[in-house]
């Protein structure tokens, strides 16, 4: 019998991906594209559903053909996505009705702020363990309905069908035979009860959404149903679907309560296995469903950083200081530091653990001595310090001194940023020999759905270290480095509330 693989799709922010895995969790094959990114207005961020749905057949059509596969050797494919992106599209044409609203778009932020003022952030947070803001996708629907001619009297009428990307992913594979969604993905639309695991009454009437949107919420490894046969040529089980940064953590194989990964993609996404049973958080993170495999639900709390790996691709395409994303290395490794150059990096707000939607990017530090080189290393290091404030947060809530740090994602290849990550937080930085964790866990959970692989026991094995990064910086360089920072971020959010 000829080999059989699982095949992973990566839908992320600014590319679709999809990756083929053997048995022992190796890639075979992979293939990547770039899309579009629409900025309509300042703060709006938008995506064409149709060119996410074309990239994505598109890679992995040309991943399987690197791997010189076709369906047939195709035990399962595994879905793991942006989350939050919102979809609505007419169910007897598939027709979107409106762009995608990406994670990252602030257009409801007002919205979100009325509802605070309604005193809604304690009802809201105990049913979903959200914190209220425009991130999440309950107030983006509300925006479509509300904004898009037609769309509420379609929507009442049960014409149109709401989706994150992997719903709207699902219903293209299976030509709308399928409309549903798995729980972590259902768990950051802010209408999911993480305690009853089902669509909320409640909720829906607070944001003014008709049930008949919403997708099924099925488990995240189980046999949603089967790809039409003519997108591969075959029919082959859709079996797996994570958020991408819950698929990142059961990629990571964090799998005992207190274990710890972040991400470092277009956002970071610092995630902490926290068993099962959800824990609140004191510190402004989230707490989130990591998972259900068979009738068992993890839980996790989750620090979010809008903004990581997107300000390499700002000083790229906007500014024009570099002319690959690679480039970045060489031009921050060119100078010691950053020379006192500080970059708080709130294009979007500031995510976890400060929430404020209103901050700004902003520049602290600057002398005529400033050369481009310091700018990206100020670059740099601000996805580090960001995602020191997270950990330390977590570490708080967890009541626990976290040992290390399990890290993949894109931005994980440059050595630079990850030394001075572990010189920021004092423990180990640890990156795995396969980086590409987000794709592995969706493909885990597919193929553990149709017995690729027989049980976690199996899968736990494969996870391989690549290097592990420890603090080489004097701790008096670090606290006067942190202390730097602390500034930098109190001036951005003052900035942002004058």
């Amino acid at each position: 019998m000829a080999e059989q693989y699982i095949l992973a799709l990566d839908q992320g922010t600014t590319s679709s991906r999809a990756i083929v895995f053997d048995r022992r969790g190796h890639i075979a094959a992979s293939a990547q594209k770039e899309f579009q990114q629409i900025y309509p207005q300042p703060g709006w961020v938008e995506h064409d559903p149709r060119e996410i749905w074309s990239t994505q057949a598109g890679v992995a059509a040309e991943a399987l053909a690197k791997a010189g596969a076709d369906g047939r050797a195709v035990a399962a494919i595994g879905i793991t996505n942006q989350r939050e992106t919102t979809i609505v599209w007419d169910r007897a044409t598939g027709a979107p009705v409106y762009n995608a609203i990406v994670w990252q778009d602030r257009r409801t932020a007002d919205f979100c702020a009325e509802l605070k003022r309604q005193g809604l952030e304690d009802t809201i947070r105990a049913k979903t363990g959200l914190l209220i803001d425009a991130y999440f996708s309950a107030t983006k629907i509300r925006w479509i309905l509300d904004h898009v001619e037609g769309a509420r009297r379609l929507a009442e009428q049960g014409r149109l069908a709401f989706g994150t990307v992997d719903t709207w992913l699902i219903w293209n594979f299976t030509r709308g035979r399928l409309h549903v969604t798995d729980v972590s993905n259902a768990s950051r639309t802010m209408l999911f009860n993480i305690h009853t695991l089902a669509w909320d009454d409640e909720l829906l009437e607070i944001f003014d959404i008709p049930r008949g949107l919403l997708p099924e919420v099925r488990s995240s490894s189980e046999i949603y149903g089967h790809t039409e046969g003519a997108v591969f040529g075959s029919e082959i089980p859709l079996a797996g679907i994570a958020g991408d940064q819950q698929a990142a953590l059961f990629g990571q194989m964090c799998l005992s309560p207190g274990m710890v990964k972040n991400t470092y993609g277009t956002g970071c996404f610092m995630v902490m296995n926290t068993g099962t049973r959800p824990k609140v958080s004191r510190h402004h993170l989230l707490t989130t469903v990591a998972w259900q495999i068979g009738g068992e639900v993890n839980y996790a709390l989750e620090g979010s950083i809008f903004i990581g790996g997107a300000v390499v691709q700002w000083l790229r395409d906007g500014l024009g200081i570099i002319r690959r994303s690679a480039d970045i290395e060489a031009l921050a490794k060119s100078v010691p530091d950053s020379d006192g150059l500080y970059l708080v990096p709130a294009f979007a707000g500031l995510g976890a653990p400060h929430w404020n939607p209103h901050a700004r990017g902003t520049m602290f530090g600057a002398t005529r001595g400033t050369t481009s080189a310091h700018l990206a290393r100020a670059a740099l290091d601000g996805i580090a310090y960001q995602t020191m404030d997270v950990l330390r947060a977590m570490e708080a809530d967890a009541g626990l001194a976290v040992q290390e740090l399990r890290v993949d994602g894109g931005a994980t290849a440059s050595d630079l940023l990850m030394q001075f990550q572990a010189d920021l937080l004092g423990v180990a930085v640890v990156r795995p020999n396969i980086t590409e964790t987000t794709a592995l866990g969706a493909a885990y959970l597919a193929g553990l759905a149709v017995g690729y692989w027989p049980d976690v026991n199996a899968l736990a094995g494969q996870w391989q270290l690549d290097r592990r990064f420890a603090r080489r910086m004097a701790e008096a360089d670090v606290d006067r480095a942190v202390r730097g920072w602390r500034r930098a971020v109190s001036a951005a959010i003052a900035w942002a509330d004058g």
